[in-house]
């Protein structure tokens, strides 16, 4: 009712006065609180368009012309509906010219960013919070090795990395701030005064050693045995920390061969690659569990294999790789080929696969006559050694020397400057101080004798102790010219050519071509050791202990059509234990090389291979620690109904880990249950790090019901079979909390789920910061030591951490029917269509056509970009 209605009301002298001031009061509230939504409303739709343009505006153009100074001819780029580049060039120039002029379209706040974090510079994109990280980066001083290895490139390739700079840069040209990546607009909020800095060689080169230091080898492993020494005697150590099971899974090269005759351009003898089998299959879980059947895979590392034409139905060889990283938003990868107009000596790429923003060339793929895959090498390339340090000396052989001292300086944004004293030793820079693990290594040192090294006892002098770290990777390297090398392979010489050069990471690299060979090269740069192995800290006032230089190349291991006809890698034992070099005490443990070797096998005794079945070889979830818990559990007493109906569950499951099983949920539960029962929730805690390590350690503890690992004081178990009730009762109890009571709404994918988080801005804090850029949490399968790798950590619940970042299999009868999918997209622009447009097909295991041919390349493409001169 209106208020003019109650105006022309009559009074009624007996009635209460009308709420009319309380109306007032209610309709105020209303108008204003209606005004307040309005105008929330019109400052979200201000906003929302102010995010909209920052968003577009940075999005690359597709079609029609682009002039750029600095190239020579005209390049053309196609994409297709993934927004996957293809560039057409007359010379090597002009094609990493645009390659770096596409990178920086896609990706130029990822290239940015990742080039502050290699030269220990992230403070002056974020402030003080990131000083902590660019003292350890710094310390490590890749940039200024970087710059040491562009310095040495030979003048061909140094063009190639200067013509990708100068690409990088006609693009920042006309690129500033949001006009670049959403991000400098986010980032503007806290750093106004940022300006983008041109590119340059070393930036890319410096990304190299970040990924080595992702993919470093033992490390952890090493720090881990140093820390247990303290509370562990060398008994407890070896249990925990055992060697590498050679009587049950696979090597890699079982025969070392030399290289080929004829420089590998003959077409391999069919009789040479015949495979012999001999399997059994069970079809019941338990009794598979039992007998060990096929193994599984680890859930961080990479898989790769190459499989020759005479176990595949077109008759020539079938190569797969899927490389397991930490999940990143957008992927590590960048998909694209390369091509030059015409091939010649002078341009000769014709190349396409997997690479990363900020590097000219492909990492991963193939070239019209080759394929390649990588898996990391995981032989041990770094050592860290325990120092006595006095004042600014350090003790050496009896004698005090002066340390190495340098000083950086650390600029901060809103913040002052910090200068930053380095010092190092003959071995490498000091690290203890930075970082936690390695502060408490030198704060209290291994008291007690090892096989590895001597006691602290013997050190000399009485000054502190130091730990300095020794990596392949602190040294000048020719990784950089490795790339170009594959990328123009032609044949196996030419492929062991581009390996000789891949030092640093250190990879297993899996070769096929399209005459039918197949082949395996172990490269880097692997060092020969002196007294120690490197398993703990060496005593770095010992010079016995030192590195004696490298394993020459010749001598490395070799693989070329071997009689199998199959090469699997999956960061297992590369040889036997006669191999005469030490490589290392931290291989994977071998369940994913036994699982893909198994089913390689089973495959093809039954019928000729396929790409399909490689595929379906990626995508296989085997649990192999399930199955043996499952095995261990028959006859065990669990107490309560809902416990006993979870064990029950695990009788009939398949032993996959498929996202929607319930099985599979419980499974994982009650494997973390029983790793923290037996090794953390103990006043000496052991480490839960490394999965595939554990499923070795506990597979043995299960065959010896006597061991004193399973007496727990600390949660009142005594035995064997009370620890193994007890884990499957708190692992009920456990799932119970996380997905309710009801077995039917368990399942393993929402546990495990994955969110996509940007390395950025995805974990700042700020909610509507992270839904710009972060995408999920959604629900996968698979998991730690599984073929489908995709991992997790033990003791800090179940999401997904590392992922095969990418899957590709390269089938060389035909390269147009191969396919391939990464993580995310090609985009790394939120919102774009190509940000996240590959998830889908990742997570339902699929892969898409991988066009190669030059018609295929044209029939495929949705734009058509120029670049002129």
């Amino acid at each position: 009712m209106s208020d003019a209605s109650h105006a022309l009301a009559p009074t009624d002298p007996t009635a209460s006065a009308p709420p009319a001031p309380r109306r007032r009061i209610g309709r105020l509230i209303g108008r204003w609180a209606f005004g307040v939504v309005a105008g929330i409303t019109v400052l979200a739709l201000i906003a929302a368009g102010i995010v909209l343009w920052h968003v577009q505006r940075s999005f690359p153009q597709l079609e029609g012309e682009i002039a750029l100074p600095g190239l020579e001819a005209e390049v053309t780029v196609l994409r297709d509906d993934l927004g996957v580049p293809t560039i057409v060039a007359d010379t090597s120039e002009d094609l990493f010219f645009a390659q770096g002029f596409v990178h920086a379209q896609d990706r130029f706040w990822e290239m940015d960013f990742r080039r502050h974090v290699t030269a220990g510079r992230l403070s002056e994109l974020f402030g003080a919070s990131q000083l902590g990280t660019d003292r350890f980066l710094r310390t490590l001083g890749w940039h200024e090795i970087a710059a040491q290895e562009v310095d040495a490139l030979d003048d061909r390739e140094r063009g190639y990395y200067d013509a990708y700079a100068a690409g990088v840069n006609a693009y920042i040209a006309d690129h500033q701030g949001s006009a670049a990546s959403l991000e400098y607009a986010v980032l503007g909020l806290q750093n106004p005064d940022y300006e983008i800095e041109p590119w340059t060689a070393v930036d890319s080169v410096a990304w190299l050693k970040a990924m080595a230091w992702d993919l470093r080898g033992n490390i952890e492993d090493e720090t881990a045995r140093a820390l247990l020494a303290q509370t562990h005697t060398p008994e407890q150590i070896a249990e925990l920390y055992p060697g590498y099971p050679y009587d049950t899974n696979p090597v890699i090269v079982p025969v070392i061969t030399g290289p080929p005759a004829g420089g590998g351009n003959e077409e391999p003898d069919a009789d040479t690659a015949s495979l012999r089998v001999d399997w059994t299959e069970v079809g019941d879980v338990v009794e598979a569990a039992s007998a060990l059947l096929g193994g599984t895979g680890e859930g961080i590392g990479s898989n790769s294999w190459v499989v020759s034409g005479a176990l595949t139905e077109s008759g020539m060889p079938l190569l797969s790789n899927d490389p397991h990283l930490g999940a990143s938003m957008p992927s590590v990868w960048h998909q694209i080929g390369l091509r030059c107009r015409v091939v010649t000596e002078d341009c000769a790429f014709d190349v396409a696969g997997f690479g990363f923003s900020g590097m000219p060339g492909v990492i991963i793929g193939h070239n019209a006559e080759v394929a390649w895959g990588f898996t990391n090498l995981t032989t041990d390339v770094t050592d860290l050694y325990l120092e006595r340090i006095e004042g600014d000396q350090y003790w050496r052989d009896g004698e005090l020397v002066p340390l190495e001292v340098r000083t950086e300086t650390i600029e901060v944004a809103g913040g002052a400057s910090e200068e930053l004293e380095i010092r190092s030793t003959v071995h490498g820079p000091i690290v203890s101080g930075l970082t936690g693990d390695f502060t408490a290594i030198a704060d209290d040192p291994y008291t007690g004798e090892t096989d590895a090294v001597t006691a602290p006892s013997d050190a000399p002098g009485t000054g502190e102790y130091a730990v300095s770290l020794q990596w392949t990777a602190l040294e000048p390297g020719t990784t950089a010219q490795a790339i170009f090398a594959l990328n123009t392979a032609a044949d196996i010489e030419d492929f062991r050519t581009a390996a000789s050069l891949f030092d640093v990471p250190a990879q297993n690299l899996v070769y096929a071509d399209v005459r039918g060979n197949i082949g395996y090269q172990t490269p880097g740069r692997l060092p020969i050791r002196g007294a120690g192995d490197g398993s703990m800290p060496q005593p770095g006032w010992d010079s016995a202990y030192d590195w004696r230089g490298f394993i020459p190349f010749e001598e490395l291991p070799m693989s070329y059509n071997p009689e199998s006809g199959y090469i699997v890698t999956a960061n297992n034992a590369i040889v036997d234990e006669d191999y005469p070099y030490f490589l290392t005490n931290d291989w994977d443990y071998g369940w994913r090389a036994a699982r893909i070797v198994h089913l390689i096998e089973r495959a093809a005794a039954s019928a000729k291979l396929t790409a399909d079945d490689m595929t379906a070889i990626q995508a296989d979830d085997e649990f192999w620690i399930g199955k043996r818990i499952t095995a261990a559990l028959a006859g065990v007493e669990v107490d309560g109904a809902g416990a006993q109906a979870a064990v029950a569950l695990l009788e009939q499951w398949d032993a996959q880990n498929a996202a929607d099983s319930a099985a599979a949920a419980y499974a994982n539960v009650l494997w973390d249950e029983l790793a923290q029962n037996l090794f953390s929730r103990r006043e000496a805690p052991a480490s839960l790090a490394g999965q595939g390590r554990l499923f070795l350690v506990v597979d043995r503890l299960l065959d010896d019901p006597d061991s004193s690992w399973w007496v727990n004081a600390d949660i009142g178990v005594s035995g064997q079979r009370e620890m193994l009730a007890r884990s499957a009762e708190d692992a009920y109890d456990r799932l119970v909390e996380l997905q309710g009571d009801n077995p039917a709404r368990w399942n393993w994918g929402s546990l495990h789920a994955l969110t996509l988080t940007n390395e950025s801005f995805g974990e700042s804090g700020i909610a509507p910061i992270e839904a710009l850029f972060n995408r999920g949490p959604f629900p996968v399968g698979g998991g730690a030591s599984v073929v489908d790798a995709t991992g997790w950590a033990l003791g800090d619940g179940f999401a997904t951490s590392t992922v095969p970042s990418m899957r590709m299999t390269v089938d060389l009868a035909d390269l147009d029917a191969s396919r391939w999918n990464h993580l995310t997209g090609a985009s790394g622009h939120a919102f774009h269509p190509n940000y996240a447009d590959q998830f889908e097909a990742w997570q339902q295991k699929r892969q898409t056509p991988w066009p190669f041919s030059r018609d295929a390349v044209e029939s495929a493409a949705t734009h058509i970009l120029t670049l002129t001169p």
